[in-house]
């Protein structure tokens, strides 16, 4: 009994294309990534890195390592986006690790410039603050 459904199989199967594929149009199952400056997130990240660089720079003293380390905490977001981006054309796993190795070192950098305004006596903005949010209306806005 199972040799003859094995050959009625067969016999219908002849001349067809048995993979998955031939009925469906295919589609990765990793969409292609890799453009990362198509990303917001990329984009914004280079903008926090171009003022984190002028204002390190420009306000805290020469020789003071608080200048390399925000300069760095920086840049490793920017670059860990991008290296992800890149990485997810293959590794989705890893494209999430590098993305959150990104938002903490934003996270660090947040902490420094919090550190400035606190050690100088200066008025930490709240989130909900007519300037935070006059500055992120300003952040919406497309050039």
């Amino acid at each position: 009994m199972n040799g003859n459904n094995d050959r009625k199989s067969n016999r219908a199967n002849q001349g067809q294309d048995p993979s998955p594929q031939s009925h469906t149009t295919h589609r990765p199952i990793i969409p292609p990534r890799g453009d990362y400056q198509t990303l917001l997130s990329f984009q914004k990240a280079e903008v926090v890195y171009d003022i984190t660089f002028r204002f390190a720079h420009k306000y805290l003293g020469r020789g003071d390592r608080t200048v390399d380390q925000m300069v760095q905490s920086a840049r490793s977001c920017k670059q860990n986006i991008l290296e992800g981006s890149k990485a997810g054309t293959t590794s989705k796993e890893t494209e999430i690790k590098l993305t959150n190795v990104g938002r903490a070192s934003l996270e660090e950098l947040l902490a420094d410039y919090r550190d400035y305004l606190r050690v100088r006596d200066l008025r930490i903005w709240d989130k909900d603050s007519k300037e935070a949010l006059f500055v992120r209306d300003m952040g919406r806005k497309t050039p």
